[in-house]
């Protein structure tokens, strides 16, 4: 079944079989511990009021492994984000996070998102070598604080064309 297909008792369903207690152990304490169909159902309607929720689909199997969440940060000059991931604990130590975190930078690079903000649990090393390798930094202001936070921001290359003289041209 594709994504397009699924109704709202499946996609409850889904965020059921996702959101164990190992998984959300490390989230906010409203969102730890196990999930009835019904706790997953409010979840999606909390996340929908937020912000949007991505699934992140294994492209071998078709099968959910994961969430993306994402919400608008306010600053009116430009288009910040904050991100949270979680995969199911099936997929944890292959390599799998990256590449959604990066589909998505790549996707951030395209849409002008400025920035992008992660936060990390301290003990939660494999998260931050997540966002580290997809080029996020560390936010030294967070260091004490009860998460790490990584930023990711948007690089634009200028490249413009300068006369100098008679026929000097240089590249900024």
């Amino acid at each position: 079944m594709s994504p397009d297909e699924w109704n709202v008792k499946e996609l409850a369903s889904v965020v059921q079989n996702l959101l164990t207690a190992q998984v959300t152990r490390s989230l906010l304490p409203v969102w730890q511990g196990e999930y009835t169909l019904e706790r997953a159902q409010g979840w999606i309607r909390e996340r929908d009021r937020e912000g949007v929720t991505l699934i992140v689909i294994d492209k071998d199997s078709r099968n959910p492994i994961g969430f993306i969440i994402l919400f608008e940060t306010a600053n009116h000059n430009s288009l910040e984000l904050r991100l949270g991931y979680m995969l199911t604990e099936a997929v944890w130590g292959k390599g799998l996070a990256s590449e959604p975190i990066n589909c998505f930078i790549q996707w951030c690079n395209h849409h002008a998102v400025a920035s992008v903000t992660g936060g990390v649990e301290h003990d939660n090393i494999a998260s931050r070598r997540v966002l580290e390798k997809c080029g996020f930094t560390r936010d030294p202001a967070s260091e004490n604080a009860d998460e790490l936070m990584f930023i990711w921001r948007l690089v634009r290359s200028i490249t413009s064309l300068c006369e100098i003289g008679s026929n000097s041209l240089f590249r900024v």
